[in-house]
């Protein structure tokens, strides 16, 4: 995979490692863990692995602007918010490369052009089919929607829990971690940010 994303540094070149490099490092894992790779059970599982991972990694292949680029304008003079809400994703965190599983809300004020409600998801799953760690991901997310269609304003919220904490170490289930990013009117105006924070809320309850 590429990178084109929207923008890491330090990322070596993917061409420079094989597929055949993967899996021979997770025959190495296995064997490390006290596992035979030759076996039945386990000969196919560095191959499936490495597909596995060439797929919840693949948005360092996707450059989230791209999403937003096509825009309408004929919104008959829409001004009010846009709101995408309960955005299911899977991420991985970049310290244990441990699941991170959440929903995200996206919402943003128009200042005349609109995008398809799609392309909001497309972005938030571009985002964290990444190594990532949430708050980064929220600001991201906010981000881009800000430079690319640069709106009123932009929040993002995003509720997940993390097997990082729940599978290892403490061993605590049932804790979620909620982040927020707010830009433009959301972060200056008092009456916009309740309103997204209101509807928010109210899928939290259900």
């Amino acid at each position: 995979m590429r990178n084109t994303a929207k923008k890491l540094p330090f990322v070596c070149d993917p061409v420079t490692v094989t597929q055949d490099d993967v899996e021979d490092a997770i025959r190495t894992i296995l064997t490390w863990i006290g596992e035979d790779p030759s076996r039945e059970g386990l000969s196919e599982t560095p191959a499936r692995v490495a597909r596995a991972y060439k797929s919840y990694f693949a948005g360092y292949d996707q450059n989230p602007e791209d999403y937003l680029r096509k825009t309408f304008e004929e919104t008959a003079g829409y001004d009010e918010m846009v709101l995408l809400r309960n955005i299911p994703f899977q991420s991985h965190c970049e310290h244990h490369m441990a699941p991170i599983i959440g929903r995200a809300w996206v919402g943003y004020v128009p200042r005349s052009r609109v995008v398809g409600i799609s392309k909001l998801a497309r972005v938030v799953e571009a985002y964290a089919a990444r190594l990532q760690i949430q708050e980064r991901m929220t600001a991201e997310i906010a981000n881009i929607i800000d430079e690319v269609l640069q709106p009123e304003g932009v929040a993002v919220v995003i509720k997940a829990a993390h097997h990082c904490i729940s599978s290892r170490g403490v061993k605590k289930h049932g804790v979620d971690l909620t982040t927020s990013r707010m830009l433009g009117c959301f972060r200056t105006d008092p009456m916009s940010r309740q309103e997204f924070l209101a509807m928010v809320n109210s899928d939290l309850k259900d």
